[in-house]
């Protein structure tokens, strides 16, 4: 998703020297050969996208998955750029490492000040370890870092597998398909209490092509919307947006996951940024893409929830 998003900036950009690899083409798991591919292509800026992702039911289910698959994608990437001569590599943190219980709107500096929420521990303690690597590396080897931190994002290309998709394209799933099938009611995960930002994944596609352009150094940059929804409102949106009439069922023996994740990005706004696409617009957005997705027989199964 992310990755597709600055394909799409970079080449209205018209930047024309880019490198991609597709998962079949490189497996950045294999050291070996995430090795041979930086010795044998130049390159001068690694943007690193790529990690194992998920919602809070995949998180939970496969923690150790999630933070060894991710540890050896950064760990191989990084020291083959490294190797290779990378002059800046670029790298996604996640709003979810900040600790559970942080402060809210969580400073850049909170960061490890407090004990990780429990779902999503494996894949935090693995993007914490890749943030770390980078300024590290920045430090030791003089490879430049950049290490933008975004909040929830979606769009194009977005996950609709209900077992493996966040919350807001799960929800919008739910609720169209609960409509198709004449469902009555639909259950939700939590009490719907917990609150979420959500940032366009085009808005952070532009985001992250700043800190590039400004040179920012190795520290955390959060990259979010600058506004909060609670899961409840948003179920309520979606509702609303998709024409659902029957009844919402809060399962709260569900977890909600950490209580409230508001980044405080008045960094990146020093810099210039403004979110440029409303929660509004997106949903509608993701509302057309899920039912254009199932028209065209591009859906996975709904296999959870």
């Amino acid at each position: 998703m992310v990755g597709s998003a600055l394909m799409r900036l970079l080449r209205e950009k018209n930047f024309t020297h880019i490198i991609t690899q597709s998962k079949t083409e490189l497996d950045l798991r294999r050291q070996s050969d995430v090795e041979n591919f930086f010795k044998t292509t130049r390159i001068d800026t690694v943007i690193l996208a790529a990690a194992k992702v998920g919602g809070i039911l995949i998180n939970s289910k496969r923690p150790a998955d999630f933070l060894y698959e991710n540890l050896l994608i950064q760990n191989n990437v990084i020291e083959a750029a490294r190797l290779g001569g990378v002059k800046t590599i670029v790298f996604l943190g996640s709003s979810c490492i900040y600790p559970r219980l942080c402060p809210q709107p969580m400073k850049e500096e909170y960061l490890l000040s407090g004990p990780l929420e429990p779902t999503n521990e494996g894949y935090a303690l693995a993007k914490i370890s890749g943030l770390r690597m980078v300024q590290y590396y920045d430090q030791q080897y003089g490879m430049k870092g950049i290490c933008p931190m975004p909040c929830n994002m979606y769009g194009p290309n977005d996950c609709w597998d209900l077992e493996r998709s966040h919350v807001l394209s799960a929800l919008v799933r739910k609720f169209c398909e609960a409509i198709d099938d004449g469902k009555k009611e639909v259950t939700l995960w939590g009490t719907g209490s917990a609150r979420r930002e959500f940032l366009h994944v085009d808005d952070c596609a532009r985001a992250i092509f700043l800190l590039m352009e400004k040179n920012i150094g190795p520290d955390t940059v959060n990259v979010g919307y600058g506004e909060d929804i609670s899961i409840r409102e948003l179920a309520e949106l979606i509702t609303t947006k998709t024409g659902f009439q029957g009844k919402l069922v809060w399962d709260s023996s569900k977890p909600d996951g950490m209580p409230k994740k508001l980044l405080d990005i008045s960094r990146l706004q020093s810099f210039g940024f403004q979110p440029q696409v409303k929660i509004e617009e997106g949903v509608d957005f993701m509302i057309e893409d899920f039912r254009r997705r199932k028209r065209e027989g591009l859906l996975p199964p709904a296999s959870a929830f």
